[in-house]
């Protein structure tokens, strides 16, 4: 046992030692011909309880092989294990937990108002074990075509890309109407056929004239293309989720227009009559009391429209953790990972401003929090229960926004979902095989199965046991000698059969931040404190 613990350490060191990086590179290797990650406790995606020790082989970015080696706590026989080939790698798992690769389905890639660029984002996302994320719309497509051409060849460090485009979005190389209006159903027939051309994956509505929806929606779903729809404010009076999934919707981002379908004594919500839209903490707040406006939980009406997108296949991807702001303002605003990991671009985007979006905190307080608390409470149960019925809900963060940082939002989604009444295998589903069914790549990802691709999470500690450990900053943790730990952290990505040190990926985000920090003599300080 100690000769094959040698010949294993020695394996991983050669390993991982291969690619050891130049300044400022992370470490990571691979693809192999043959890669065996030996004794592992599997976490899969389908629901399953975790089961070990396992040995899975992989050979360049394909799964080959998941066996069963032997039982816990009993040595493992040498003759029960895959064979190592010649030129292959082993990476010593044994004590450690392996998960299918996190899917985002609403990941923005930074924002110049952010100051957010992609390496930034895109490390932050694969540091907490994210490999592959939808662009719910963005800088535009050219933009994000490139980055998923580059991520796909393995050019550059970042998860595999789910490319959206916003509806009606033109741009210098992209204008199939030719500069006209997008006002009838013909042109946004033809914009949709344009941007399938194009090379995209989907769209991303906001809402428009039902006539105009219904014929996007059409002409899309006839295309095979996806569609997401964030069922804004200025049109969900005329179109809410229910019209846009009897339309071909598969899924829809946040609540928006959820409520709206369960109104039972109303049409539109009981807007104030001095509300304006444009004045952000009127639409945030008047938000957070959306959902007692509608239908009663498992009343008939509440009932009716859950069973109607059951029967759609219609996917909910919640974003909990973009709004908890409105909740816990001061919990958001002092997440522990700010100091380090945010950017000072980032960190001014997110304060008070009647400018910049979602940072509508004019004299945001108690009242507010409270009302959004209850407003959490009935939208958790709909989303729960949705998910009990049968119905697919996804994990997306919107980071980037509210003070919700990359990677570290995901993971707290994950914590909400859990608050929700997800068990924590239901959660891991949820963050992995749903979203790969809910964008039609199941049959690549979203579980540790012969034949898909090589995308994984590798931790040291079970999230089951507890979701902080998937923090890139960790969870807290006594010692017998009653000495204070950090425990945690993903410790490898793998993506494409490419194994990533997720903690290398943290610490260049971490130098990002200081050079940013050190070239204006930055320091974060909380909103309205002068120094």
């Amino acid at each position: 046992m100690i000769h094959l613990r040698f010949l294993l350490t020695a394996a991983l060191f050669i390993c991982f030692g291969e690619l050891l990086s130049q300044k400022n590179k992370v470490i990571h290797t691979g693809p192999h011909s043959q890669l065996i990650i030996r004794g592992v406790t599997l976490i899969n995606g389908n629901g399953a309880p975790p089961i070990s020790p396992v040995d899975i082989v992989v050979e360049g970015n394909i799964i080959k092989e998941v066996r069963v080696v032997g039982y816990p706590g009993v040595e493992i026989k040498q003759s029960n294990r895959p064979n190592l080939k010649e030129g292959g790698k082993e990476l010593n798992a044994e004590g450690m937990y392996l998960l299918p690769g996190f899917i985002d389905m609403h990941g923005h890639i930074g924002g110049k108002a952010q100051g957010a660029d992609p390496e930034y984002v895109f490390k932050l996302w694969m540091a907490h074990g994210i490999t592959t994320i939808r662009e719910p719309s963005g800088r535009g497509i050219d933009f994000t075509l490139k980055l998923k051409e580059q991520s796909a060849k393995n050019e550059i460090i970042a998860p595999r890309i789910v490319s959206y485009t916003g509806f009606g979005h033109k741009s210098k190389t992209f204008n199939p109407l030719n500069d006209k209006p997008l006002n009838t159903p013909e042109l946004a027939r033809e914009w949709v056929r344009a941007n399938a051309k194009r090379g995209a994956d989907g769209i991303k509505f906001f809402g428009a004239d039902p006539k105009i929806m219904e014929a996007a929606l059409d002409e899309n779903k006839k295309l095979g293309l996806g569609s997401a729809c964030h069922h804004a404010q200025m049109s969900v009076a005329r179109w809410n989720v229910l019209h846009s999934a009897r339309a071909g919707l598969t899924t829809m981002e946040h609540w928006y227009g959820l409520p709206e379908a369960l109104f039972e004594d109303r049409t539109v919500q009981n807007y104030p009559l001095d509300y304006n839209y444009n004045n952000e903490q009127h639409r945030f707040e008047e938000a957070g009391k959306l959902w007692e406006q509608a239908a009663e939980p498992y009343s008939h009406h509440w009932n009716a429209v859950m069973n109607e997108l059951l029967e759609l296949d219609f996917t909910l991807d919640p974003t909990f953790n973009i709004y908890e702001a409105s909740r816990d303002l001061h919990r958001a605003r002092r997440a522990e990972w700010h100091e380090t990991y945010t950017l000072p671009k980032l960190w001014e985007f997110y304060q008070p401003s009647k400018i910049s979006h979602g940072s509508y905190w004019h004299y945001w307080g108690t009242e507010q929090e409270i009302q959004w608390k209850k407003n959490y409470q009935l939208w958790m149960t709909f989303v729960n229960e949705y998910k009990n019925r049968g119905g697919r809900v996804t994990t997306g963060s919107d980071s980037g926004f509210i003070f919700q940082l990359y990677g570290f939002a995901y993971i707290r989604e994950l914590e909400l979902l859990r608050e929700a009444g997800f068990h924590p295998l239901e959660i891991i589903r949820s963050a992995t095989l749903n979203g790969a069914e809910a964008l039609s790549l199941d049959h690549k990802l979203g579980t540790v199965e012969t034949g898909k691709l090589a995308d994984f999470v590798i931790l040291e500690e079970n999230p089951l046991e507890n979701l902080k450990v998937l923090y890139g900053t960790g969870a807290i943790k006594l010692t017998k000698e009653n000495k204070v730990v950090r425990v945690g952290g993903v410790k490898y990505t793998v993506k494409d059969g490419i194994v990533y040190d997720a903690k290398a990926l943290l610490k260049d985000v971490e130098k990002m931040v200081e050079k940013a920090k050190s070239d204006t003599s930055y320091e974060i300080i909380q909103p309205g404190i002068k120094r």
